[in-house]
Parts: C-alpha cells; sequence; structure tokens
C-alpha cells in the first residue's frame, strides 16, 4: 500500500478515535440515576481570579448512590463553590453545612429517563457526524492522490479501506450509546 494512502488512513482513524473519546466523555457527564463524580468535570470556580475546576479544589466522594460529598479544600471557598455548582443547572441543590458540600440525586422517573436517552442518542448522532466527516476529508484526500496519478485499482483498494474504519468507528459509537441507554434505563 502506498504511503500516502498508509498516512491518510492513520490520520482518518486518528479524527474518529476523537470522536469515539469525546461521545465516551460526553456519556461520562449524563447521570444516569446514580451520583457520578464526572458529573462536575464542567464545574468551574474562580477561585482567585482563575478558573479552577471543582475537582483541583475539592475531594469528591460518593457516599451512598445517590450522594455526592464534596470536601473543599480552602473553607472560605467553599460559598463560591456552591453558587458555582448551582449556577451549573446540574438538575440537583447543593445542600452545605458549612464544611461539607452534599448533592443529593433525586431517583429518575420514567420521563427523565427517556428525556435523557434522548440526550444519548443526539450525542451519538453528533459522533457519526464527525466520523463521516473524517471520511469524506479522507476520501477528498484520495482524490487528490488520484490527479497526482494514482491508479484506479490504489484508489478503490484505500476507498474501502477507509470505508472499514468508518464502519467499525461508527458500530463502536452505536455500542457506547446503546450501552448508555440501558444504564439509564434500569431502574
Amino acid at each position: 500500500m502506498n504511503e500516502d494512502i498508509k498516512e491518510i488512513i492513520s490520520a482518518c482513524k486518528e479524527d474518529v478515535e476523537k470522536a469515539i473519546n469525546h461521545q465516551s466523555n460526553e456519556y461520562m457527564v449524563i447521570r444516569a440515576g446514580r451520583a457520578n463524580p464526572h458529573i462536575l468535570d464542567r464545574v468551574f470556580i474562580d477561585y482567585y481570579g482563575m478558573p479552577t475546576p471543582l475537582s483541583q479544589m475539592a475531594s469528591i466522594t460518593v457516599p451512598e448512590a445517590r450522594i455526592l460529598a464534596i470536601s473543599v479544600w480552602d473553607q472560605s471557598q467553599v460559598k463560591n463553590v456552591v453558587k458555582a455548582i448551582a449556577m451549573a443547572d446540574l438538575g440537583v441543590t447543593p445542600n452545605d453545612d458549612g464544611k461539607v458540600i452534599r448533592l443529593v440525586f433525586p431517583p429518575l422517573t420514567e420521563e427523565r429517563r427517556r428525556d435523557i436517552v434522548k440526550d444519548v442518542k443526539k450525542v451519538c448522532e453528533e459522533t457519526k457526524i464527525a466520523i463521516r466527516s473524517s471520511r469524506r476529508d479522507a476520501l477528498e484526500m484520495i482524490k487528490d492522490l488520484k490527479k497526482d496519478g494514482l491508479s484506479e485499482d490504489e484508489c478503490a483498494s484505500a476507498e474501502e479501506e477507509v470505508q472499514k474504519v468508518i464502519n467499525s468507528y461508527c458500530d463502536k459509537a452505536d455500542e457506547l450509546s446503546k450501552a448508555k441507554e440501558k444504564e439509564i434505563m434500569e431502574v
């Protein structure tokens, strides 16, 4: 196989791998009825003028299945942390006793579970769009090589190889989506 084609396929794999990783990270943030510390990954606190991730300011534990306990290391920042969590719109209200902030997640209703599954499917579709975009880019590069003198057979086999990569990663995106849906729908 031509070195240029190998590079194109390798670059395509890298792009689709990034899309799959992004999908996995998005799914970690979506809550499924249990307390998950990753739901706080996008909470930033204005700490002395710098936006700081909550995970760098506090320890986050799961004492019970539906409770997160947040122990802020700098006690002067507890109010700022509570404010940031409330503004993050996580669907829970932070309870603060002055030392520990608790987030109690209510059990999900059937309707809420269905809404979350819709979000999961939306993330999956966005991932597939990114994967297909990578395919389009790779196929355009192969067409450019064809213009530069690459044979028809080599182009056809390169396009087939790209399609195999795309199909396998689309399947992987579907598997991630189905697993997350199953997790959400479990009562």
